[in-house]
This record gives structure tokens, sequence and C-alpha cells, in this order.
């Protein structure tokens, strides 16, 4: 198995594959305008970007890290992020369409289009595959998605343009970010109440949870800083300084490492889990953003 760091430099349209034996750039693949998120298969053999100044979706063989196909739909407008089902769906939320978009990662078909909150822009799926959430920037909201229907369970209120959205390996927490009112709420996802509210520090715009369940990282995009909350305790424990206009976030498979997108000092922070601390910066293209890890198996 080869692991790799994606990262979606949104303004010079290209992508850096960053190894993870080396932590170093092995590759970088020019795409179409303003590539803003990422989402791989679970074998990790493809990987799907969204382009959306492009309205369009490039597919990566990962085996050799090169484009092989791109999705377009004319109802495609700013394709934002997606996550992919064990039996091979990508589900896209479409953040100027207010839509969700069903497509085949097999043969790379749209299959199924369903109207949406305003400003849908991130997705998270549950870890049965069952459930996904969907974070409204313009309409205050998440939203919550039978996978198996295609039918909106609810939508339900939080704090001002909530942008970052995960639920957590194990399940049992979801963690919406509002980045106007610097706030990540903290809901139960059996009962999807609200348990708990932290207070982060300026702009919280994603969310990304350890393999373990244990600590939930989130980028602060104005705060130049991660915030970590330990999910036991329902409190944040420390920020870890990193580079500025921090976005994407994500941790090996063993959680040991994460790695941060800079969008403004156009590198990586690698932080060790162990210490909260960065022991790497990795330079990549102009302004990443969005970034995920995956193994290739």
């Amino acid at each position: 198995m080869t692991g790799y760091v994606i990262v979606l430099n949104k303004d010079d349209d290209t992508v850096s594959f960053i190894e993870e034996s080396s932590r170093s750039v092995v590759k970088t693949v020019t795409v179409e305008k303003n590539p803003h998120e990422v989402a791989a298969t679970r074998s990790g053999r493809k990987a799907f970007v969204s382009n959306a100044g492009a309205n369009s979706i490039s597919v990566f063989d990962m085996t050799n890290l090169e484009i092989i196909d791109t999705i377009r739909h004319p109802e495609f407008q700013f394709p934002h992020e997606g996550k992919i089902t064990a039996d091979g769906t990508l589900i896209l939320a479409s953040t100027y369409a207010h839509k969700v978009f069903f497509i085949d990662t097999k043969t790379h078909e749209v299959t199924d289009i369903l109207p949406a909150q305003r400003m849908s822009h991130m997705v998270a799926l549950s870890p049965d595959d069952k459930t996904a959430y969907i974070s409204n920037i313009g309409s205050n909201s998440y939203s919550i998605l039978d996978v198996a229907s295609k039918r909106w369970v609810a939508h339900i209120p939080v704090g001002r343009k909530p942008e970052g959205i995960n639920i957590s390996p194990d399940g049992q927490w979801i963690y919406v970010a509002n980045q106007d009112d610097n706030v990540v709420y903290l809901i139960e996802a059996a009962t999807n109440s609200l348990r708990g509210r932290v207070s982060t520090s300026d702009v919280p715009i994603r969310v990304a949870f350890t393999p373990d369940s244990k600590l939930a990282f989130v980028p602060n995009r104005l705060g130049n800083c991660v915030s970590v909350i330990d999910t036991a305790r329902l409190l944040e424990i420390k920020r870890i300084p990193v580079g500025f206009w921090p976005g994407g976030t994500d941790f090996n498979e063993d959680g040991s490492l994460a790695y941060v997108a800079n969008n403004k000092t156009n590198d990586v922070s690698v932080i060790d889990v162990a210490s909260l601390k960065v022991i790497e910066t990795i330079d990549v293209g102009i302004h990443p953003d969005g970034l995920i890890f995956t193994e290739v198996k």
C-alpha cells in the first residue's frame, strides 16, 4: 500500500501528491479551474477532484496519478465536497446549484440530483454509510440525508455560516464549525441533539477526527492555528500554530500525523499527534485548500 496526501492548489489549478513515506511532493498535475475538494474511493484507486471554477470533476487513477476522465453536468454550479460510499456512490454538494448530486464512481455518470438547502457545501458520511450530513452556509443549517432512499430526514438550524462538518469514526458525534460565530457545535449523532459548544479562534472552517475519535482538529482560517478538541470532555485543549489561512485537514491511516493545508503560505503543516506540535512543513502550489489522506490498496 502507498499512502498519499492529495492537496488541491486553488490558484494555480494543480493537484500535488505528497508521498507519505518520504513526505515529499512526488507529482503535480494540472487540472481545470479552481480545484477545491477531493474524495477517494475506499480502495484508494480513484480520486475525484471538484474543479469549482470550471464546474467539472477530474477523475484520477491513483495507481499512476493520472487523470482518466472529466465529469461534467449542466447543473453543476461550484461543485464542492463529496464523500464516497463503500458501494462506490459519490455524494457531492454543489454550492451555488443548492443541490446534492449522486455519481457512480465506476461509470462516472450522474445518477440522481436532489434539491438541497442554500449553499450546500461540505459532506460527512456516517461509518455505516447509511446517513450523510451536509452543511449549508446560506441556510445556517445542516441537513441529514438518508442515503438509501436519497431523501432528506431533517434540516437542522445551527450557527451563522456553518461550513466545516464531520462525524466521528465511531459514529457518536457530529461537529459543525460555524465560521461567523467562531464556534463548533457538538451534536450527539444518535439523537441529533446539541451537547455543547466550543469557542475557537477566528473562522473555524473544517473538522477532522483522529481515527480513534478521541480528538477533533479544527483549523481556524484567520486565527492561523488548529483548535484541538477532546471529544470525551467536549473541551478545547490546545491551539496549534500553523501557516496562514489553514483549511483542509486530515490524518494518516494510523492517526499519528495530521496534515493541514495553509492557503496563504502555500504549504502543508505536518503535526505529530502525540505531542500536538508541527514537526515539518511541505511546500506545495499556490493557495492550497482541499486536502485528504488516502492509501492505494
